[in-house]
């Protein structure tokens, strides 16, 4: 059992760099109670002179609000999901399914979003499908939509999560070993503590481990659920992983820069604090041991002079320089060079805009394309567990609101307008157009919306 608590070694190498990673994002107060992690201590620098800074430390968080900006104008409009087939119970599931796909009320747009933020912190984020617990296997799939047991959910984990794993030489997982901690209260009388927990996965079974944090020391964790899972019919692990290329990993091509601009900005914010007050120069032989004013003060003999090591105050500047070149490099290797330089207020067109942004849709669209498929891997999954004889569809995530849906229209109206004689491609186009209109619709009405188009063409 103790076996469990193992951490495969990429995870030992990387999850220093993920809890860093996780501050960068977060920023704020997360941020503000480790910043001794972050700002650098000068040479021979007195201890409280140190304490001192990191009291007053701030971060400035433009990697935080990168993340966001991409993660939100990805998902300015929602995927289309499409649901085929002739399984009216399989299509009604599915609809629930994307509204509420992890029991809680989260809709399937706004897990995916997550699962993305997560891959753009960290460089992967992972999806777990799961199915309710049942005491015993029902006879019949009546029996087993009737108990609840075909109702799949999803579970989102970060790389910190996921502690130990094998692999196949496809890349696929044999297994894995995910471990989450929780605070955990039995009554308002208890004391709460903390229970780490252990769930092993392989391509047929699961086992469930626990363990309290104040266990004894060199305690094992105790085996407490264990039995087939959901996938074990498929011959594999219930886990998918979003994972970006390292080239669109933003929170490591910015990290650096990041950390840089924090130490930068908060030695000029000191320097320029200090000399807010005045520093007192006493010429004299004798002891000197009064406090002047409230501030300190320097003693030196009449013949010695005194300067300042500062060549006439321009190293200000330029350290003001260097940071908003080290804000404007954030933005440039994020794909945002509209961003990266400062702002003049100028008015441009819509297509000025679209060229600004042009790297940028790129990039989204690469995104999307990541998104997309892991999303339609893992509607495939639960659809092929559940048996409903559908085939599932996901597109969308191309427009990013940059253009005019009038301009969508256009463009159909000019495909139609070839007289290609193919009803699918028509079809498609129709329910395309239907679905981006009707984004911020339930996927219920989107799907009887589909059914009713497949049924004008197939007349």
């Amino acid at each position: 059992m103790k076996a469990i608590e193992r951490e495969h070694p990429e995870y030992i190498t990387r999850k220093a760099m993920w809890e860093q990673y996780s501050d960068f994002y977060t920023g704020g107060e997360q941020f503000k109670n480790r910043a001794g992690n972050y700002l650098i201590r000068r040479q021979k620098e007195p201890a409280d002179v140190y304490w001192e800074r990191l009291d007053r430390v701030f971060y400035e968080n433009y990697i935080g609000s990168i993340i966001d900006w991409f993660a939100a104008t990805l998902f300015r409009r929602e995927p289309v999901l499409a649901i085929e087939g002739n399984n009216d119970k399989g299509r009604e599931f599915f609809g629930t399914f994307a509204e509420d796909c992890d029991l809680k009320g989260t809709n399937l747009t706004d897990f995916f979003r997550k699962v993305f933020v997560h891959s753009l912190v960290s460089g992967v984020g992972y999806i777990l499908i799961d199915f309710p617990r049942v005491d015993r296997p029902a006879a019949s799939r009546a029996e087993e939509d009737q108990a609840g047991a075909s109702r799949a959910y999803l579970v989102s984990y970060g790389a910190e999560d996921v502690i130990n794993w094998g692999k196949d030489a496809y890349g696929n997982f044999d297994w894995v070993v995910i471990r989450t901690n929780y605070w955990k209260n039995h009554s308002t009388e208890s004391d709460p503590y903390v229970e780490t927990r252990w769930m092993y996965l392989d391509r047929t079974r699961y086992q469930i481990f626990q363990k309290r944090e104040d266990a004894a020391r060199g305690e094992a964790p105790t085996l407490v659920s264990e039995g087939l899972h959901g996938f074990a019919k498929l011959n594999r692990v219930p886990l998918i992983e979003m994972r970006v290329t390292d080239g669109l990993w933003l929170m490591n091509k910015a990290a650096q820069l990041q950390l840089e601009h924090f130490n930068k900005s908060n030695a000029l914010s000191w320097a320029l604090t200090m000399g807010l007050f005045a520093t007192p120069v006493i010429y004299s032989d004798r002891e000197w041991n009064q406090i002047v004013g409230e501030s300190y003060y320097i003693q030196l003999a009449p013949q010695d002079r005194f300067g300042w090591a500062e060549p006439e105050g321009k190293v200000y500047h330029i350290a003001a320089e260097n940071l908003n070149r080290l804000k404007e490099e954030v933005y440039r290797v994020c794909y945002l060079l509209s961003q990266a330089a400062p702002s003049d207020n100028r008015q441009v067109s819509g297509f000025s805009k679209q060229m600004d942004y042009a790297i940028t849709q790129e990039v989204l669209r690469a995104y999307g394309d990541v998104v997309k498929d892991v999303m339609r891997r893992t509607l495939r999954s639960v659809e092929e567990v559940r048996e409903d004889s559908l085939s599932v569809h996901v597109s969308g995530l191309d427009e990013f609101d940059i253009g005019d849906f009038s301009t969508a229209i256009d463009e159909a109206g000019k495909l139609l307008a070839l007289g290609i004689n193919s009803p699918t491609l028509q079809k498609q186009i129709y329910k395309k157009l239907v679905f981006q209109y009707l984004s911020d619709e339930s996927q219920q009405v989107k799907d009887a919306i589909g059914k009713e188009i497949d049924h004008v063409f197939d007349k």
